[in-house]
């Protein structure tokens, strides 16, 4: 198989060729006329944020970027001097990093790398100013990216990993995924370039989805060629398994659409001729037809372009359909202009001339040109070596690897070998050639004499066939306009039969409408009166509900009334009477005695009473409001085992007394439960006022119960602070935990 940059196959060294020409394509192969639409519509945005220094700085890097790409080097150069002595001034070094990040990749392109060291050490500067992590990612991209071009795969994959966390760990803005996916197409190439077939797919489907995210057709375009790549390598390691040559056409074809319906903002409009080759490689094996009709496509789309490499790889794929359809002269005449193009490309690739030789001996071969084939092959053979000298001063350096150098080594002298083998078996087969040469010479004679006498009876048996099928074709055409003619009529008939029909059904149907909607409106308004009937029932019930819940509130209020005047004030003074029942009155030292201590329970019955009476109806709550009742609530109900804090927070006192009431008996029952039930130490009462509506908390640390197991339709206390909440219009929410405490927080509408 003729291999170019785009032939895609498992072993590393052509995995290599489709990456180059991922790059080149992308980074140095110059935009074309077709292009200049998107620079002048870039140049006008940045024109017209000039009195905008934020968006000027935001645009700047793209900007840039495009000029530097369509050779206008110097003006890139000097938008980004001009924009970064804007930056430096800003507080923030967040467009400084980025700036001075763009500048180093750009004198890494023209090979500039003690200018690009300093600016990338600029940009680390201003790094260290700066909170965006957006900006850190991109320096470290940068990074990274000069790295892989200096041959540092480790440390590039290292600076990749960081912008990855700085990007993951970034607000979104409008440039976040783009720069993301970028690392993460980068990192997809250094993992395919090491064979790492599951890192490389991860990376590649990330980029995939960054690029979707972020809405770039040009970086959709390199997702999806990566994504066709990677299935195409599987496709490679396992050719049974159909589906991922599958997977491989559909990302190719997705790519291929992406560009057509994005061209007048693609960039690069070298990129249609990329994926075609890529898609037209992959149907070579399977697919002649379709490999073909794609080769074509990207022919004339670099053709259009002028990219020599993608010229000579169309030609070359070209070629090889035409080796297997055995038309030898075509192919040959596409492996001349490949070898053409390469020799106009700026940037040569050795192995593309090399393929180009070896396929052009095997065509020479198959000719039976012998001396030709030899020529080329011996062609193919110094090409090789003057390459293969070169790169392996290259894989030396790059990799420090003996291995690889003894392999290549090994390979050049398998080489050498099968080139003097082949050069000993044309020349046996020059001898034979020879000798047949005459016998061939005389059959051949025979042969052209014979062939003209069958050419000419078969012309005159295709002349008589031709008659014949003539004279039938007007028979048939005659017999054809008689049927048409006949149908036509039946089927107007037909059709007026039908409108007929259709009309009657029509009118049917408009009635029956009619009739249906009458009916779903008298339906709808029954509905809506039943619904109505039903609400109102249901906040009847409701306000009864509250109703009877208040009223076994004030019953229970009542009974423990007269439980405390039972237990405590009736105690008391059955004491007092009994006392006095006792007195001897011939003993006066008894008598003053039992005066005294009578006395003492009746002023203890007296405070009895006016404890009764406080928790019946505070004073403090009428004189000087919820405030005062609650602070003094808390203060009497303190003790040495038990601490109340009150928190009053915008509380403005507007609501009615009633309300307070009812609020000041819910804190009271509150916390009652937590001394009664929860044995705490410590209560919190919290009162705060926001947009017309009452915040109450109350916290305790005490010994809190498990929600999920609490009916509150049983517990009496609960029932009677949430019927209260109801009357009120408010909401009430419990949070619980065992062993740690219980909040409990109201909100009460003001008004």
């Amino acid at each position: 198989m003729f291999t170019f940059f785009t032939t895609i196959k498992l072993n590393k060294e052509k995995g290599l060729r489709y990456r180059l020409l991922f790059i080149f394509t992308l980074l140095i192969c110059p935009f074309f006329v077709q292009a200049q639409d998107v620079l002048s519509k870039l140049e006008k945005e940045y024109n017209n944020a000039s009195n905008q220094t934020t968006e000027q700085l935001s645009l700047a890097p793209k900007y840039a970027t495009a000029l530097f790409f369509h050779n206008f080097k110097p003006k890139s150069y000097q938008i980004l001097a001009n924009n970064i002595s804007i930056a430096t001034k800003q507080p923030d070094g967040k467009y400084a990093t980025i700036l001075y990040a763009v500048q180093a990749m750009n004198y890494r392109l023209d090979n500039k790398e003690a200018e690009s060291s300093k600016s990338l050490e600029m940009a680390k500067t201003y790094s260290l100013k700066t909170n965006s992590n957006e900006a850190k990612g991109y320096l470290e991209y940068a990074k990274g990216w000069i790295l892989v071009r200096n041959n540092k795969t480790t440390e590039a994959v290292a600076a990749y990993l960081k912008a990855i966390n700085y990007y993951e760990n970034s607000p979104t803005t409008s440039t976040l995924y783009g720069r993301f996916g970028n690392v993460a197409k980068e990192l997809s190439t250094i993992y395919s370039n090491l064979n790492e077939y599951q890192l490389e797919e991860k990376y590649g489907k990330q980029f995939l989805l960054l690029a979707s995210k972020q809405n770039d057709p040009g970086l959709i375009f390199d997702a999806y060629m990566r994504m066709g790549y990677i299935y195409e390598q599987k496709y490679a390691q396992n050719p049974s398994d159909i589906q991922f040559r599958n997977k491989a056409e559909q990302f190719y074809l997705q790519a291929i659409a992406t560009f057509n319906k994005n061209k007048e903002s693609m960039l690069n409009k070298s990129n249609l001729s990329y994926a075609a080759i890529n898609l037209a490689n992959l149907y070579t094996e399977f697919n002649p037809d379709k490999a073909r009709q794609y080769a074509q496509i990207a022919n004339k789309a670099s053709l259009e372009t002028g990219d020599p490499i993608h010229i000579a790889s169309s030609f070359g794929i070209l070629a090889e359909l035409a080796i297997q359809d055995k038309n030898y002269d075509l192919a040959k005449s596409y492996f001349l202009k490949a070898s053409m193009e390469i020799g106009k490309s700026p940037v040569r690739d050795h192995n593309i001339e090399l393929s180009i030789l070896e396929s052009l001996s095997r065509v020479s071969e198959e000719q039976g040109n012998y001396k030709e084939a030899l020529t080329y092959y011996k062609s193919y053979i110094d090409k090789y070596k003057s390459v293969y000298d070169q790169e392996k001063l290259d894989i030396t350096k790059r990799l420090e690897s003996q291995f690889e150098k003894e392999r290549q080594e090994q390979k050049y002298i398998k080489l050498q070998l099968e080139s003097d083998k082949k050069a000993q078996q044309i020349k046996l087969i020059n001898i034979l050639r020879a000798q047949r040469e005459q016998v061939y010479n005389n059959l051949k004679l025979v042969e052209e004499n014979q062939r003209e006498r069958l050419k000419f009876s078969e012309l005159e048996s295709e002349k008589k066939e031709q008659q014949l099928r003539l004279a039938k074709l007007e028979t048939q055409q005659k017999n054809n306009d008689i049927n048409s003619y006949k149908k036509l009529l039946a089927f107007k008939e037909k059709i007026n039969t039908y409108y007929i029909v259709f009309i009657f059904i029509f009118i049917v149907l408009i009635f029956l409408l009619l009739y249906a909607y009458k009916q779903r409106v008298k339906s709808i308004k029954q509905r809506d009166e039943l619904h109505a009937l039903a609400m109102e029932k249901e906040k009847q019930n409701s306000k009864i509900s509250t109703l009877t819940a208040l009223l076994e509130g004030q019953e229970q209020e009542r009974g423990r009334l007269a439980r405390d005047l039972h237990d405590g004030l009736g105690g008391l003074l059955s004491g007092t009477k009994l006392q006095l029942s006792i007195l001897d009155t011939h003993q006066s030292e008894n008598i003053e005695e039992g005066i005294s201590k009578s006395i003492s329970q009746i002023d203890g019955a007296v405070e009895e009473l006016r404890r009764v009476a406080h928790n019946l109806m505070p004073d403090l709550l009428m004189k000087y409001g919820l405030v005062a009742a609650i602070q003094e609530f808390a203060s009497r109900m303190s003790n040495s085992a038990l601490n109340i804090h009150t928190e009053f927070i915008n509380y403005s006192n507007s609501i009615s007394e009633e309300k307070q009431l009812l609020i000041y008996r819910v804190i009271q029952e509150l916390v009652n439960n937590a001394i009664k039930h929860a044995k705490a130490s410590e209560i919190i009462i919290q009162i705060s006022e926001e947009d017309n509506v009452l915040h109450l908390t109350v916290e305790d640390d005490g010994k809190g119960f498990d929600l999920a197991g609490l009916d509150f339709r049983k517990t009496a206390g609960f029932h009677n602070i949430e019927s209260r909440v109801q009357f009120l219009k408010g909401t009430m929410n419990i949070t619980s935990q065992l062993n740690i405490g219980t909040s409990i927080e109201l909100q009460i509408p003001t008004h």
